[in-house]
């Protein structure tokens, strides 16, 4: 297999913004967890079609904080899965029951494109990394006007933590909580993520340079090979994204705000996470030992902190949900 063939076949896997809006056509079944009080789907006007969620209201909830779940890049679904074989793990879905334990109220989405908000696609060429942070703007006050709702803490996973920071600056929170997000701008971390697969220097450049010139706001012509990243129609959204830091975002936050990261998180690193807390050094910080950026308890070695991804029964690592919980029972409200 050709090395540009191999490349190609690993960018459509990547997590990042050309897969986000990946048109699934049908979404998962939600379940209902044992003593995780009432769950309703609710929607929202996504546009052409409406946007999806689950509203999972706890049994005899008191008034309180509620919280707004944020998936990460890729063709994920409002329970934290994605089309890509192998990632399952159900994070979203889990921290939602958990937050229902504790008497917590929490929605969580389908995002635009995704599961069953599929029809609520619009053409890649339109597309705008701000899109996500509407659509979560929208979400979250819905979330505001439910009974007994009194604020809104919004949680985002991955790059989720990013559209929450922004989101944030939108609407009125009362607390952020950025769950292994990274720490620098996108086009830093794929430069990273491109150096680790040893490419030959011909395609690095060209890589480069491409990266270079969408950052300042220009297009660039299709790349043969490398048309999963650069094609053309997408990118008006890698320039959206690729202007934004994620630190930077995060000190425009005005709300209390926790950071959430583990040390066996092979996708983003504790030195994002004290990144992120440089930029808000009253933010609370906390590093759960052994949790991966599926927020799973995973070994140290890639192959077997990869498998953890694909267990939707495994549960959350030690530490995370208490963390949460902590934070959102003592938001200001």
């Amino acid at each position: 297999m050709s090395i540009l063939r191999r490349l190609t076949i690993w960018i459509a896997c990547l997590t990042a913004a050309t897969v986000m809006m990946a048109v699934v056509l049908a979404g998962a079944a939600h379940a209902e967890g044992p003593d995780t009080g009432m769950e309703r789907e609710v929607t929202v006007d996504g546009g052409a079609a409406p946007l999806y969620g689950s509203l999972l209201m706890p049994t005899g909830a008191r008034p309180g904080p509620a919280v707004l779940l944020v998936a990460g890049s890729g063709p994920t679904d409002r329970d934290g899965n994605s089309t890509v074989p192998g990632v399952r793990p159900a994070s979203l879905k889990l921290i939602a029951e958990g937050l229902a334990a504790t008497g917590v109220t929490s929605l969580r989405y389908d995002k635009r494109a995704i599961a069953k908000s599929a029809p609520a696609a619009v053409n890649e060429a339109d597309l705008r990394f701000t899109t996500a942070v509407d659509d979560a703007v929208l979400f979250a006050r819905l979330l505001k006007a439910q009974p007994g709702v009194t604020c809104v803490v919004l949680l985002g996973h991955s790059e989720g933590a990013l559209v929450a920071a922004l989101a944030a600056q939108k609407i009125e929170t009362c607390g952020v909580i950025e769950v292994s997000g990274a720490g620098r701008p996108f086009g830093v971390v794929l430069r990273e993520q491109f150096a680790a697969r040893n490419l030959p220097p011909p395609v690095m450049a060209q890589i480069e340079a491409g990266l270079t010139e969408l950052e300042h706001g220009r297009q660039i012509a299709n790349i043969p090979g490398l048309e999963a990243l650069f094609r053309p129609s997408v990118q008006p959204y890698l320039i959206s994204q690729l202007t934004l830091d994620p630190a930077k975002a995060l000190a425009g936050v005005k709300a209390p705000v926790l950071i959430l990261q583990g040390d066996n998180d092979v996708q983003v690193s504790v030195q994002d996470a004290r990144l992120l807390a440089a930029a808000r050094p009253d933010a609370k910080l906390v590093i759960v030992p052994g949790m991966n950026h599926v927020l799973k308890a995973a070994p140290a070695d890639r192959a077997g902190n990869v498998a953890t991804y694909a267990d939707p029964g495994r549960p959350l690592a030690p530490g995370a949900m208490p963390a949460v919980a902590a934070f959102v029972k003592s938001a200001p409200h």
